[in-house]
């Protein structure tokens, strides 16, 4: 069996300020508690990074290559419900894992200028892509939209997604991390769409939610 290389500080220190970065916030998670956790100098981590903002940036640089690897509509053939279901699975994956940054959008946005920049590019991004699978969908004669309404969802689909995690921090803000958070977030993205599905995808989308409903 081959012998796991031994991780370096610096993977530590970013592994380690994500778990606590999701745990609290970012704003609220010093670089001494960085170090204190991991039982390390606070020399030592500012030998891999010099400020606090320098781990973000590096954390964010992580979330938005994983984000935009999963923005890619299904291209081998025309999407079905199951498609799209997987692919928000994967994109709510990908914003779980990072949740600090969605939990303080707002604030992390106004203080890290790299992370503004390139947030907007991401957004973009899965605006963009929503627009792709349900044109997708519309040319399988899958889904009934025009150009005006596919846009209109497009849009807010990229807004539920983005602030899912934020409203449901603030519904129940003592709950704890929930994983089935990211159910309810698909569920809520899917159903912008359903009025608008033929009647056997929207039977198929009816099925595959009645776990998440609740």
């Amino acid at each position: 069996m081959e012998k796991k290389r031994p991780r370096r500080t610096r993977e530590r220190i970013l592994e380690t300020a994500l778990a606590l970065f999701n745990a609290h916030g970012e704003p609220r998670v010093t670089t001494s508690a960085i170090a204190e956790e991991m039982r390390i100098s606070p020399g030592n981590l500012y030998y891999h990074f010099s400020a606090k903002e320098k781990i973000v940036e590096a954390l964010f640089a992580e979330f938005r290559r994983e984000i935009e690897d999963q923005l890619a509509a299904p291209a081998t053939r025309p999407s079905d419900v199951e498609d799209v279901w997987l692919f928000l699975h994967l994109v709510f994956e990908a914003i779980w894992k990072y949740r600090f940054v969605y939990r303080d959008l707002n604030d992390l946005v106004s203080r890290h200028r790299p992370v503004e920049t390139q947030f907007k590019r991401i957004l973009a991004h899965k605006q963009r892509t929503a627009a792709d699978i349900m044109s997708g969908l519309v040319a399988s004669g899958r889904m009934i939209a025009s150009k005006a309404d596919i846009e209109a969802l497009a849009l807010n689909m990229t807004l539920i997604a983005t602030y899912w995690l934020s409203f449901e921090f603030v519904r129940n803000p003592r709950a704890g991390d929930d994983g089935a958070a990211l159910a309810r977030g698909a569920y809520q993205v899917m159903a912008l769409a359903a009025p608008y599905l033929a009647p056997a995808e929207r039977a198929l989308l009816d099925h595959l939610a009645e776990r998440y409903k609740d």
